[in-house]
């Protein structure tokens, strides 16, 4: 299917941006921010916003809270939320919008986690600081007003990779409980040419030599195959959390993550895939520019409220 026309018109209004090693990290983070909140939905209706601080592997790591309107005092399930960026950029300020639907949408308490970032701290600070923080809000899951019997994990492109890689240790390790997997354009073989890269790599809003420029801040390309990196690879995916696995057509990054769910699928995980025509990666957070963007997000949202729900 081509090119969805709003899709296209969207991209075409964009100013032209400059290639990932032409700008310095703070520009590039400014960068992606400012397209970003341009893009987004303003004023999404939230109970409370807390930010808080936990400590990690490389020091206090910052938490951002996003609580549902009529919460009331009660526990609540929760969403812990791994932003994307390439392993570069995004930070809290940019997913704000995002975050605030998915609490409204799962009737959950959504914990971002603010991991550090490349190219100040490479591979492996993130998923570091990513396992530091699943383990934190499990033990402190009363002090957050979270049922630690309902914790879910979830995240864009990045950030997606860093939720199945923190899934596949938890249950090789027995612990903590995730009772699902919200993957959302997911990252999980850096550097493989699946057909999709050179169909979309250039054009569509992810340039792909942009993207591996990035992801070589976060790990030089001799660890590109250390399943950490490329969870792809990892030999055993059996007894993982349901999955939720949104995948963009028109995305370079578009066949790893559907051979991902395609590969949990043969281990026996429960995988629901949702594969949206004619539109680009990480289409979710344009919402004010893209109809679909709210309608495949909520969708997302549902899944998690779901599982939740079963418990």
């Amino acid at each position: 299917m081509p090119l969805d026309p709003l899709v296209r018109t969207f991209l075409d209004q964009l100013p032209p941006r400059p290639k990932a090693w032409e700008v310095s990290d703070e520009a590039a983070r400014a960068g992606y921010a400012a397209m970003v909140k341009a893009n987004t939905a303003k004023d999404v209706p939230i109970g409370k916003v807390e930010n808080a601080t936990m400590p990690g592997p490389g020091g206090p790591i910052a938490l951002r809270l996003y609580t549902p309107v009529a919460a009331g005092g009660e526990a609540l399930p929760a969403l812990i939320y791994f932003h994307g960026g390439a392993f570069r950029i995004g930070d809290f300020e940019t997913y704000e919008t995002t975050c605030r639907l998915l609490a409204v949408e799962t009737c959950s308490r959504v914990i971002a986690v603010d991991y550090r970032r490349a190219p100040e701290h490479p591979f492996p600070a993130a998923i570091d600081d990513a396992v530091a923080a699943v383990a934190w809000i499990e033990t402190n899951a009363v002090t957050l007003g979270v049922d630690p019997n309902r914790v879910a994990l979830g995240g864009d492109s990045a950030g997606a990779n860093l939720a199945t890689v923190v899934c596949q240790r938890a249950t090789a390790a027995g612990q903590p409980h995730i009772v699902m997997q919200m993957l959302l354009f997911p990252v999980t073989q850096p550097g493989a040419r699946f057909p999709s890269v050179a169909a979309y790599g250039e054009g569509y809003g992810l340039d792909i030599d942009s993207v591996e420029y990035c992801y070589g801040l976060y790990a030089p390309k001799e660890q590109w195959n250390d399943p950490r990196v490329s969870p792809l690879l990892a030999e055993k995916l059996a007894g993982l959390p349901p999955a939720f696995v949104l995948l963009a057509e028109c995305d370079p990054l578009h066949d790893e993550g559907l051979a991902y769910a395609e590969k949990m699928r043969a281990a026996g995980v429960d995988v629901t895939l949702v594969d949206w025509p004619g539109v680009i990666h990480d289409f979710v957070l344009y919402q004010a520019m893209l109809p679909q963007a709210r309608e495949a997000l909520v969708e997302a949202a549902r899944a998690v409220k779901d599982a939740f729900d079963r418990f």
